[in-house]
């Protein structure tokens, strides 16, 4: 096989060309090109022919060149487009009705939004044939083709300075949203055009677009300056309720103008101006509008209004916290007028029965209607009244935290704060929460179930938790407790156990220790009756002429001073049958002391009268006043003295037994003068013809179980007086772990671990201080005499 030899000749030169001559001949054919793409003649070119002319000029070095020549071309064009067909449609503001204006206002949008679709559609054109140029631009450090058509547009077209097409297209665009909100209705579309064109404009200074730099602003400046109109002619025209409607209503239009039609960028924004013009700067004015304001909402349970209050302030800074503030002085304003109120009462009750306030010693409760009709007394009354309108309040205000705040715990923390404030204002607050529950715990409840017992206790503890002074309440408690015990007067025993478990739940077992010492004492005293009764049926020599049935209470858990017993000269089967108990408790406990107590006990005796026969049940006193009556003949009487003489009772304590045995509604004795006052010549017949429908009849002490303002003092006198123990104590117990403690910082530490049951007064701190160093427990530190140091 052979094989021929080939040669590879070099191409042949093509004939030299004049490299001027190449250029402007291949510009003139581009510039062409580009000037039919703006006239939208685009199908007759041939983009191969244009791209390989691109080519062919940017390899010969003519790029940078080139590039000039295109922006010129575009610029030219764009400046006749401007004068042709832009200016033409200019919004002539003169002598033209709105409705006109908003048309013609809407017609030049649309005709920007038609050049520049035009001309973006043309742009990307021509970028496309000079792509080969577009890529080696970065080399001559120019933008690219595109970028160079925006910022002719945005210089030659928007920001032209021989047209004013800037302002117009401005004007033009919040023109038409000031129509819309004037409740106008405009094409959208136009104005979203605008500003999508807008928005890809770049500023070549701030590199923020031109939307931001040109448009934003002022609509911003215009929309503060509607608003604060806005703002004077809601507040003057519309009652609260509808003003927040119209704002919230503002809220919602300016959100969806925004989303829809402006840039999402501008939302916060002009939202802000909103909530500044119409929700900040009418806060109060808003809440102290006259019979429409916060307080009209409050009163009539506005919960819809309420909590578009709520949300609408929840939009500003200062908004809730106004709002809380200016509820919580609500709450203070009605729990002062309760207060007055209620004081009002108790003054008026006070001044009517001066002369016969007496405070119940014994007795006990009736099933049905009070054998007394004056037992209950007009202050306890007035007390439960207090608290059920103080409980009314408190739910009243926790169905406006659930329905109108959203369980705000801000709020709630205020209510609080307010509850605490109006409660701890009045010094009665303590004895009332406690008579409330009493009430409650009560046997013979109208109306009530065990089940609806406990849900107002449970709710009378929130009460209880406002209560700054725990320790007087609990001193009212154990006095009332003590009567419901000893009379015999609870509902149950699990209630009562209940609410004993809620108050260990809130203060702790300090709290309730010598509250359950009280129970203990009734279970052992329960029990020993029984023990009692089989001693007296084995007892031959001791039986006796009375049933008698002994509560023995100790007396470090009992309210009532029990160490001495009060003079009463008691009748022999009564002394019989208390010596026979002395007997037998003695005999079965060493080392105890026994001190009886009177005018802590009842009796049932058996009455007869010319008509009828009763079951008496009646205080001890009574017993031991009605018994002296058989030793009379009929119609004979006896004074106030005589009975003092020979009972020994204590003056005041024989008033209010007279009082409640011949001036209440069942009339066993009969008094010479009218009136309820005792006198002490008084004289005081048994009342042979008394009638009763009942065979059993319970005759109470009267009672207005609400202190008086000296025993007030007597009850707050004896509180300071434990309260003086208790801070020496936790001084004592503060020192002896720290050793060393400055003035202060003691101070704060004692307050700290009382404030649960008190707040103790720096005053009384101060004072249990130096005793303490008085009797050596502490010392003051020779170096610096406001410290302290512990002595072991």
């Amino acid at each position: 096989m052979s094989f021929r030899r080939l040669k590879i000749r070099p191409a042949k030169k093509p004939a030299s060309v004049d490299r001027a001559q190449e250029f402007d001949e291949g510009f003139q054919l581009l510039s062409q090109a580009i000037t039919e793409i703006f006239r939208k003649n685009a199908k007759s070119l041939s983009y191969e022919v244009l791209y390989r002319t691109t080519y062919t000029l940017t390899l010969r070095q003519f790029g940078e060149r080139l590039y000039h020549g295109v922006k010129e071309v575009v610029g030219e064009y764009l400046e006749n487009t401007a004068e042709e067909a832009i200016v033409p449609a200019f919004v002539n503001t003169s002598g033209e009705s709105a409705g006109s204006g908003a048309d013609a206002g809407a017609n030049f949008l649309k005709t920007v939004k038609r050049v520049w679709d035009d001309y973006i559609t043309a742009m990307d054109m021509i970028q496309k044939f000079l792509r080969y140029l577009d890529d080696k631009l970065p080399k001559y450090n120019l933008p690219h083709i595109f970028d160079m058509g925006l910022a002719l547009f945005r210089d030659k077209v928007i920001r032209s300075e021989k047209y004013a097409i800037q302002s117009q297209l401005i004007s033009a665009m919040l023109t038409q949203i000031q129509l819309e909100r004037h409740g106008e209705v405009i094409d959208r579309t136009a104005v979203n055009s605008a500003v999508t064109m807008l928005s890809e404009l770049i500023d070549p200074i701030t590199r923020e677009s031109v939307y931001v730099v040109d448009f934003e602003t002022k609509y911003l400046e215009t929309s503060t300056a509607f608003y604060q109109v806005e703002s004077q002619t809601l507040a003057s025209s519309y009652d609260a309720p509808e003003f927040m409607r119209k704002v919230e209503r503002r809220l919602e239009e300016e959100y969806e103008r925004t989303t829809r039609c402006l840039s999402v960028s501008t939302e916060p924004k002009i939202r802000c101006i909103v909530e500044t013009q119409l929700i900040a700067n009418n806060l109060k004015t808003v809440m102290e509008m006259k019979h429409s304001g916060l307080d009209s909402m409050l009163s009539a349970d506005k919960y819809g209004d309420l909590s578009r209050m709520y949300k609408l302030f929840s939009r500003v800074p200062a908004g809730l916290s106004e709002m809380r503030r200016s509820i919580k002085n609500y709450i203070i304003q009605l729990g002062a007028e309760i207060n007055k109120t209620i004081n009002a009462d108790l003054a008026a009750s006070g001044s009517r029965s001066s002369s016969t306030r007496i405070i119940e010693k014994g007795g006990s409760s009736s099933a049905g209607p009070s054998s007394n009709s004056g037992g209950s007394g007009s202050g306890a009354q007035t007390a439960i009244r207090w608290v059920e309108q103080v409980l009314a309040l408190q739910e009243k205000f926790d169905r406006i935290l659930e329905f109108a705040a959203n369980k705000d715990k801000s709020f709630q923390t205020a209510f609080n704060e307010a509850f605490e404030n109006f409660i701890n204002e009045n010094p009665k607050s303590a004895e009332f929460i406690s008579l409330f529950i009493d009430e409650n715990l009560k046997k013979g409840l109208k109306g009530k179930s065990e089940d609806e017992v406990d849900s107002v206790l449970d709710k009378t503890i929130t009460l209880f938790r406002f209560l700054c002074d725990k320790d007087v309440f609990e001193r009212y408690y154990k006095q009332h407790l003590a009567k419901r015990l000893l009379f015999n007067r609870s509902v149950s025993d699990d209630a009562e156990r209940g609410m004993l478990g809620k108050l260990k739940r809130e203060c702790g077992y300090q709290f309730t220790n010598k509250l359950e010492g009280m129970f203990n004492d009734m279970k052992l005293s329960s029990e020993m009756s029984g023990q009692f009764k089989e001693f007296v049926d084995q007892t031959v020599t001791n039986k006796l002429t009375m049933d008698i049935s002994v509560t023995v209470l100790t007396s470090t858990f009992w309210p009532m001073n029990l160490s001495s017993s009060p003079k009463c000269t008691l009748a022999q089967e009564a002394l019989q049958a208390c010596k026979s108990f002395e007997q037998f408790y003695f005999g079965r406990h060493s080392g105890r002391r026994l001190t009886w107590q009177p005018q802590m006990g009842t009796a049932d005796i058996r009455a007869n009268f010319k008509k009828s026969k009763h079951m008496l049940n009646v205080s001890t006193y009574a017993m031991v006043v009605l018994l002296l009556y058989n030793d009379l003949n009929e119609g004979d009487y006896l004074t106030f003295g005589d009975m003092q003489a020979r009972t020994q009772i204590p003056n005041n304590d024989l008033k209010r037994t007279l009082q409640s045995l011949a001036c209440a509604k069942y009339k066993i004795l009969t008094k010479g003068t009218k009136g309820r006052e005792i006198l002490p010549n008084e004289k005081f017949y048994f009342n042979d013809d008394f009638t009763a429908n009942l065979a059993r009849i319970k005759i109470q002490t009267v009672a207005n179980r609400v202190e008086s303002e000296g025993e007030r003092r007597q009850t707050q006198d004896k509180v300071d007086e434990e309260r003086k123990h208790q801070i020496e104590a936790a001084i004592v117990r503060i020192m002896k772990d720290r050793k060393t403690m400055e003035h202060n910082l003691l101070i704060a530490e004692v307050t700290k671990q009382l404030g649960a049951r008190f707040m103790p007064n720096p005053v009384m701190i101060k004072k249990r201080i130096e005793a303490l160093i008085d009797r050596e427990y502490l010392e003051r530190n020779s170096d610096d005499r406001r410290s302290y140091s512990y002595l072991a």
